[in-house]
């Protein structure tokens, strides 16, 4: 006897499995970590690949349950500076700033919310030029880290839908001491909206706007 699963996949998984979902029997009681050699892809089970289990991350050693969704969710690249088609994981963005030498580590969540220019909104919809949105990113991080006294920075940003509520971008900035933190982590928002090629469509009831550049 075993457990059917579904599995949602994201970005380059998508492409190489050729489809974005598959049903798959897995043995009962067994864990996250079966999903990847159940999939039966042509390749190593990639660094950095994040897991969630009905729509929250799991850990690998999770045990699964019959008709569990498990989406695995790659970044578009890794680094500190990453566009993701899953959702924004904080303690992600945060492990990449972690320094010996920081005294203090400042974050920023960009979530949706539910009005916007007396409109109800429903959701976001994020749109990037992917390859030149993550160079700006790293730009925008190396200027920071000239301007104030930083250890690391890191950025994540969503693309696709993402639902009121949701997370659309994570920053942590780390430092000796919290003043340049804080102070380097309001630049890189401001930065972000200003300069990263990346395009927001708010959603409404019966109606949808493409606003323009910025998160």
């Amino acid at each position: 006897m075993g457990v059917q699963v579904t599995v949602r996949l994201f970005a380059g998984l998508r492409d190489q499995a050729g489809t974005g979902e598959k049903t798959l029997e897995i043995q009962d009681d067994a864990t996250v970590a079966a999903v990847w050699p159940a999939l039966g892809l042509a390749s190593d089970e990639p660094a950095g690949l994040l897991y969630a289990v009905n729509k929250e991350y799991a850990k690998r050693e999770q045990t699964l349950a019959e008709g569990d969704e498990v989406a695995l969710i790659p970044p578009v690249s890794g680094g500190a500076f990453r566009l993701t088609e899953g959702p924004v994981n904080l303690t992600a963005v945060v492990v990449e700033v972690v320094d010996e030498q920081a005294g203090a580590i400042a974050t920023f969540l960009g979530t949706v919310r539910a009005q916007s220019r007396g409109r109800e909104v429903i959701a976001l919809e994020y749109e990037a030029y992917e390859d030149m949105a993550e160079q700006v990113m790293a730009e925008i991080g190396d200027e920071v880290l000239e301007r104030y006294d930083l250890c690391k920075v890191a950025i994540m940003h969503r693309t696709g839908r993402v639902d009121v509520g949701g997370t659309s971008v994570a920053i942590a900035v780390s430092a000796p001491h919290r003043q340049d933190a804080l102070a380097a982590c309001a630049d890189v928002i401001e930065a972000l909206k200003s300069r990263v090629p990346l395009w927001k469509k708010e959603l409404y009831e019966g109606g949808e706007e493409w606003i323009g550049r910025g998160s």
